[in-house]
């Protein structure tokens, strides 16, 4: 199959083109924009570390929520501590044995080309 690809031309038809649209920068404007919400921020006297509302957060958790947030904290401590003591080869060694418990019915079959 020899052909070109492509759409088909009629002879004498002018192809309409469309023409691109420059994409208008707003880069500057949002430059602009930041830099006069940084000098009314420094005008008012306020920096970014400190707060306008007071500082009192008032926490609407419930007390299971709490609880639960504490046990994950803890849990997820614990096993921070518990893998950063593993060394590499431990690792790999466990990951072996973890391998070797699982049934054969995991494993790759061996195929057979005698039949």
């Amino acid at each position: 199959m020899s052909f070109v690809g492509g759409k088909l031309k009629l002879k004498g038809v002018e192809e309409k083109r469309k023409k691109k649209k420059k994409s208008k920068s707003k880069d500057k404007e949002k430059q602009q924009v930041l830099k006069e919400e940084l000098e009314g921020a420094e005008a008012k006297g306020g920096s970014r570390g400190e707060s306008d509302g007071g500082g009192d957060e008032v926490d609407t958790r419930t007390e299971a929520e709490k609880r639960y947030d504490a046990y994950m904290r803890k849990r997820e401590l614990e096993l921070l501590r518990k893998n950063a003591l593993k060394t590499t080869k431990e690792k790999v060694n466990e990951f072996n044995e973890k391998l070797a418990a699982l049934s054969e019915h995991h494993d790759i079959p061996k195929v057979d080309g005698s039949w």
